[in-house]
């Protein structure tokens, strides 16, 4: 063996990854054969691994590798049957692209979040999907995730920063709602459920407030009523709506489980959806197509978005280099039998 070779200094991952442009990480997943990697930066990675003569020790590396196939999801609400559709869909693409979903839950905690969190960085998960929990702090979950773990925001905002976001069309969404009750012949309408802080809920609102704006009805204070977005405490909370007059005679709800309460607080109370108060939901989850009766509702199509988020955040894994995108997803109307004509345009006074 000559000497110059036995002095000639070892090549690192470093070295290959500034060749290229690209991060160590992906020149790692590259040595690892890892799906989550872009064809085209594959190729660039090993077109300079080639040129500089690398060799890579896969006993080594097996050794010190741990979980880079991996991807965390982290929602808000797993209880929410929008987030089970989610899941599946973020579970459907990375299956398809040989990765596995870590899933975790924070139940609205921030301090639940950052426990979540902190277990799927120990995990070594290659990307992070999170929903966030109300009142969460982005530079808080920036400075813990760190630079090189890609992060994709879903949801919910989180403020500025290096991140993808995949939001959907909120605002828009409760537009069409509020318009559609409003053509109906509705001019009492309330917006019922979720909580004003959280950023999906007060987009959600304003929608809301500006088709009425739009039509010349201005909404009675007591007719935005908030509670928990969940069935059990929408159903409890129906009450709210009759306790002074006028009563509203329609609801846009802030998604579809609280529309499901709230059709069953109705019931209870001796009403009827969809005869004589009129129900609109927000998702179009599965349950929408065959409550009693079937729920009005903005469709976001949930697996679909999973599929989406869990698309680009292989994409983001595989070329950190990508440019930052913030997605708005689309919301259309589906309209079924809980949203009815208001009584007084049929001849009969509510």
């Amino acid at each position: 063996m000559s000497r110059r070779s036995t002095n000639r200094r070892k090549i690192t991952l470093r070295d290959i990854a500034q060749g290229c442009g690209v991060s160590p990480a992906t020149v790692s997943l590259v040595l690892q054969r890892s799906p989550l990697v872009r064809t085209t930066t594959r190729a660039r990675v090993e077109a300079e691994i080639a040129r500089q003569g690398y060799v890579y020790n896969r006993a080594a590396a097996n050794l010190r590798q741990r979980t880079s196939s991996s991807v965390a999801l982290i929602v808000n609400d797993l209880s929410n049957p929008y987030f089970a559709e989610f899941a599946a869909g973020v579970d459907e693409a990375l299956g398809a692209a040989g990765c596995v979903t870590l899933l975790g839950s924070t139940g609205e905690s921030t301090e639940r979040q950052r426990a979540v969190l902190a277990s799927m960085l120990e995990h070594a998960a290659a990307g992070i999907i999170l929903s966030p929990a109300e009142g969460s702090d982005g530079d808080a979950i920036a400075r813990m995730i760190g630079a090189h773990t890609p992060l994709l925001v879903f949801n919910r905002e989180l403020g500025a920063g290096d991140w993808d976001v995949l939001a959907l069309d909120n605002r828009r969404g409760a537009r069409l709602a509020t318009e559609h009750l409003l053509a109906l012949g509705h001019r009492r309408v309330a917006f019922f459920g979720g909580h004003r802080d959280s950023s999906s809920c007060r987009e959600r609102r304003e929608g809301y407030l500006e088709a009425l704006a739009a039509a010349g009805a201005v909404p009675e204070p007591q007719w935005l009523i908030e509670t928990a977005p969940t069935r059990l405490e929408a159903a409890r909370q129906v009450g709210a709506l009759f306790v002074r007059d006028p009563a509203p005679t329609a609801a846009v709800c802030y998604n579809d489980a609280v529309a499901l309460g709230l059709l069953l607080g109705l019931a209870a109370r001796g009403r009827r959806p969809g005869e004589d108060f009129a129900v609109v939901g927000f998702d179009d989850i599965p349950e929408a197509a065959v409550s009693l009766p079937p729920l009005t509702t903005i469709a976001t199509d949930p697996r679909a978005r999973g599929r989406q988020a869990a698309e680009r955040i292989l994409a983001r894994v595989g070329d950190p280099d990508l440019a930052i995108a913030r997605t708005i997803a689309p919301a259309r109307l589906v309209v079924r039998e809980s949203s009815c004509p208001l009584l007084e345009s049929k001849g009969v006074r509510p």
